[in-house]
């Protein structure tokens, strides 16, 4: 099938006169998830992790894609015309590098503009130039070829209460403008859904696990204009945006924004380039900033206690999954459970719990080898039956309506090697490391990543993916700008913030192993040296004990173990009974007597 794909493609480019087309993951709004209507490049090249570029030229296809994702690509392209292109490794080109390479000056370069973020494009648009190469931002192969394409999502839209969100939409548009004044901006154009979901307190299905409207919003000094499809809202919803200050106009309306002289704050990662393209062609003067981002990643009073309530639920149900696990265990009756198993009585155990709307992302239940690759997703054909030994990697996540959650585990079935154990103690000894760090507020992410690795660096490894992203309040479960990355650099970390925190290490063909909890960023004082923070751990679930070594582990990291545990049963263990709190108490009792 992908073949017939790339094939007709080719032939649509050869009547079209163009040599090379490019179809990135993302959406107009420049998601990381998208709806089904814009996963292009899965259908062309039947890759369908959440992050990779498809180049299709007359000749050749190739596909860039980050460390995440190396082994799932290579298995996925491995009988397709694409060739996988491992992104940051010093031999991998860059696609304007590859293209240059490939194709004869002159040659063009085509890509749909209306789904790729304008910061992006623009720098492969000048690299392509410099190259010699024509790049056309206004063709879409993909309509024309794309003969059973998913429509556009028409899921209803609903209002996060107040109760939940902590502040009013009205009020969130009135800080937006005084940013706005600041700027001398006469309107915020928001593309990103999590923005525009934030905004005005609402949310939707549209998104696969990630509770946002398709939408744009436009926020002026006096008025404020939602882009949605109208058979997406209720009475009730229409009445509520309108009590706000925010009327709505048609989804395509957007392709009719102008404003000649006036200045737009905008995000150039987070809209599209068709849509800048157009505002600059129309002669309005762009800003590129968006003070929603910092604004949506600060959590008010009240997200902070939705999230520490969703967070008990959510520990109740993991620790009621692990009892069942372990009890499957001692019973000898591993051989009947598979990851999706896993999986689906995981899942069965969030929804048993209140305010449940959903996970956040795809489960990652990951037995042995599988926990080698960073976001393998288990399918009825490649599911493993768990073993009663080794290590099974369980990264997951929900929804609630006060909060969303995102934990790992690394839970061992039965005997372990010495390397499992000791790559388990080093990812522990980092997680511990980026947990008890006190920094400056203000500090990028950058700054301390390195806590995470320093134990594995110190031996000679590393992860390739970043330690940890922020988390939205029922919204993205990967949210911006914060975050702790070691290869660019996120915005400074305030009070308010969530992030994760998930050191890990990776054998292929062995085993995976990784540990994270959900964090708040919180004040840690003054001193004559400015404010400080420090990060609280969010998520309640036992880290399991077994695979640690001990001898590896410092007196103080022993003792943020034990002060974990002891919280978490003291949080969780009045929410518990019978065989689900004894397990928990086994499962909290210290390390050391």
């Amino acid at each position: 099938m992908v073949r017939q794909r790339v094939d007709a493609m080719r032939d649509a480019m050869r009547r079209r006169g163009i040599h090379a087309f490019i179809l990135p993951s993302s959406d107009p709004h420049c998601g990381e998830y998208v709806p089904a209507h814009w996963q292009s490049r899965e259908w062309i090249s039947g890759f369908n992790g959440s992050a990779g570029t498809a180049v299709v030229t007359l000749e050749d296809a190739a596909l860039w894609t980050d460390s995440r994702y190396f082994l799932a690509a290579a298995d996925q392209l491995a009988s397709t015309p694409f060739s996988l292109m491992r992104e940051a490794r010093p031999e991998t080109p860059t696609i304007a590098q590859w293209l240059s390479q490939t194709l004869e000056a002159g040659s063009v370069v085509a890509a749909d503009g209306w789904v790729w973020d304008y910061g992006t494009l623009l720098d492969i648009k000048e690299e392509l130039e410099a190259a010699g190469l024509v790049l056309r931002t206004d063709i879409d192969l993909v309509e024309e070829l794309w003969t059973d394409r998913p429509s556009l999502p028409l899921n209803a839209v609903e209002v996060q209460p107040l109760e939940f969100a902590g502040e009013s939409a009205s009020d969130k548009l009135g800080r937006i403008r005084e940013s706005m004044a600041e700027a001398g901006a006469d309107h915020l154009l928001l593309c990103a859904l999590d923005d525009v979901a934030w905004t005005c307190n609402i949310r939707s299905t549209d998104v696969h696990c990630t509770p946002m409207a398709v939408a744009y919003l436009l926020v002026g000094c006096t008025d404020a204009v939602l882009y949605i499809d109208h058979r997406k809202l209720t009475e009730a919803v229409a009445d509520h945006l309108m009590s706000e200050g925010i009327r709505t106009a048609p989804y395509e309306d957007i392709r009719n924004v102008s404003g000649a002289g006036e200045r737009f704050l905008l995000s150039n990662a987070t809209c599209n380039y068709a849509l800048v393209d157009s505002l600059v062609a129309a002669g309005v003067t762009i800003i590129d900033d968006n003070p929603v981002s910092l604004m949506k990643a600060v959590k008010n009073e009240t997200e902070i206690e939705g999230f520490r309530r969703a967070m008990r639920r959510d520990g109740v149900a993991m620790v009621r999954f692990c009892r069942w696990l372990s009890e499957r265990m001692e019973a000898g009756e591993l051989d009947t459970i598979t990851e999706l198993t896993v999986d689906e009585r995981l899942t069965a155990e969030r929804a048993a719990q209140e305010h449940f709307r959903g996970l956040s992302f795809d489960t990652i239940a990951a037995y042995g080898p599988h926990g080698a690759i960073v976001h393998y997703e288990a399918t009825p054909e490649t599911a493993s039956r768990l073993e009663p030994h080794g290590l099974l990697l369980l990264d997951s996540g929900a929804q609630y309506r006060d909060g969303t959650t995102d934990i790992t585990r690394t839970i061992p079935l039965g005997p372990l090697t010495p390397q499992e154990c000791h790559d388990y103690t080093l990812v522990l000894k980092g997680h511990i490391a980026l947990a008890t760090q006190r920094f400056p507020e203000g500090v990028a992410g950058t700054r301390i990543d390195a806590f995470a690795r320093y134990a594995l660096w110190q031996e000679g490894m590393d992860y390739g993916h970043g330690t940890g992203h922020g988390v939205g309040s029922y919204l993205s479960v990967h949210e911006g700008p914060q975050g702790v990355r070691h290869t660019w650099k996120p915005a400074g970390l305030v009070p308010g913030m969530t992030m994760t925190n998930e050191p890990g290490i990776y054998r292929e063909g062995c085993h995976g192993v990784r540990i994270e909890n959900t964090m708040l960023v919180v004040a840690d004082g003054e001193t004559d040296f400015g404010r400080f923070c420090h990060l609280e751990a969010l998520t309640l679930c036992p880290i399991d004990r077994a695979p640690i070594l001990l001898s590896l582990l410092t007196t103080a990291e022993i003792a943020y173990i034990d002060a974990y545990h002891a919280r978490v049963w003291t949080e969780l263990s009045p929410l518990l009974d019978g065989k689900d709190k004894a397990w928990l108490r086994q499962a909290t009792l210290p390390l050391t007597p």
